[in-house]
């Protein structure tokens, strides 16, 4: 059975919902996050099922996107971004009949930041991430640990949800086919096949680099930023490159959900903010396989675990914003003087949380003063702080703020 078979899809829900009213909805999110798997299973409710990955059929969407079209009623097309050109004749055709769900599109890369692609399907078309599992769909759980937080529910532990195997679940990460894999060393083979696999193939059709020798050393100096503010400029030139390859690279590796900058939180009132972004990889797996992060190396050394730690944390809030009930943005706070919050999220109203990530056990008084600095600058608008703690209790620490079992974002 395909891997990604065996774990349900929070997001199918909301795939049906956008297909209901929608011409044209995009599944977007990196390749073997299980896009195809969920939606080929809307293909055999009667929508006819195209893969770009095929190279017949690749040829026939490029030598002629129209013909293609023209002839489908409703379809699935899978990889949609090794032809963007099919995407003006798709609006061709909506255009001509504006049923919804006429079209289901896969991409394994940020079309919205491809030139044209935003402006030629607008209002004709809706757009939801699919990124890898999160800790909830791997244990079955449905509950949207952002939606209960905003709602005024502390994150409470579930009844089995220990984290005795918190470092297991961050170095395997969420891809069903590393989930599969039984031994670490099954784990980072699949890994390092995968990023090789994309580097050699859809970074070069996506950006047209040629010299693809320099993209694994920068991905893996990049790997070493994670969780930082970092210049991205400088860390080129230490491994060759110049200002525009390096922010050409970046922007390739955003483009294949490989890693993301986050912005910086700003009130009105705070003056002394760092306004680089920081940069959080999208799966803790990859991260930790581009460290060479083993489970041994953190039993000796503890402290190297703590970015890949965070990242994970970061993820996981990334993947419940997709399926969460309400609209939210994740962000960091750091200012001159080195105060930080590790992830700040904000809601549409304009409501924020703060969540600091801690992999020890214990919570002591320096760790709450990142999030007692946000409270005070964000005032009003600041609705609860929480830490993150590798522990097994939900404790209160004072006005708005708590610490919480990490295993709370997948076992409430």
């Amino acid at each position: 059975m395909n891997a990604a078979a065996l774990f349900p899809r929070l997001i199918q829900a909301r795939l049906a919902e956008a297909m209901a009213d929608t011409p044209v909805v995009l599944l977007a999110g990196p390749r073997q996050a299980g896009k195809t798997t969920l939606v080929r299973q809307v293909a055999d409710k009667g929508l006819h099922y195209l893969t770009l990955d095929d190279e017949l059929t690749l040829l026939s969407a490029t030598a002629d996107p129209v013909g293609m079209i023209r002839h489908l009623d409703r379809a699935v097309i899978d990889e949609i971004q090794r032809a963007p050109g099919l995407l003006l004749a798709i609006k061709k055709s909506v255009d001509e009949d504006r049923r919804a769900g006429r079209f289901l599109l896969t991409g394994s890369a940020n079309l919205m930041a491809l030139p044209r692609v935003a402006d030629s399907l607008a209002g004709r078309m809706e757009t939801l991430t699919l990124l890898p599992l999160s800790q909830s769909e791997i244990e079955g759980r449905t509950l949207n640990w952002l939606d209960g937080l905003f709602s005024g529910q502390l994150p409470q532990p579930g009844s089995e949800t220990r984290t005795d195997n918190l470092v297991q679940r961050v170095l395997q990460g969420g891809y069903p086919e590393m989930l599969l894999r039984t031994t670490p060393r099954r784990r980072v083979a699949w890994a390092r096949q995968y990023l090789d696999a994309i580097i050699a193939r859809d970074v070069r059709e996506l950006s047209g680099i040629e010299k693809l020798d320099q993209l694994p050393r920068f991905l893996r100096a990049l790997a070493h930023t994670a969780g930082q503010v970092c210049n991205y400029t400088q860390l080129g030139a230490q491994v060759g490159l110049d200002g525009k390859t390096a922010a050409r690279y970046m922007s390739v590796f955003e483009q294949m959900y490989l890693l993301k900058r986050v912005d910086p939180w700003a009130g009105n009132r705070l003056k002394r903010v760092v306004k680089a972004p920081k940069l959080q990889f999208l799966d803790s797996g990859l991260l930790a396989m581009l460290l060479n992060l083993t489970e041994e190396e953190i039993q000796k050394n503890r402290a190297r675990f703590g970015h890949v730690l965070e990242t994970f944390v970061y993820a996981e809030l990334l993947k419940h914003t997709t399926t969460a009930q309400a609209d939210y943005h994740l962000m960091y706070y750091r200012d001159a003087d080195k105060v930080e919050v590790d992830i700040v999220i904000e809601n549409a109203a304009g409501q924020l949380v703060g969540v600091e990530v801690k992999a020890s056990a214990t919570v002591t008084e320096a760790d709450l003063r990142g999030l007692r600095k946000l409270a005070g600058l964000a005032g009003d608008s600041f609705s609860r702080g929480v830490i993150l703690y590798d522990g097994d209790e939900t404790l209160p620490l004072g006005d708005r703020i708590c610490a919480a079992p990490l295993s709370t974002l997948w076992g409430q």
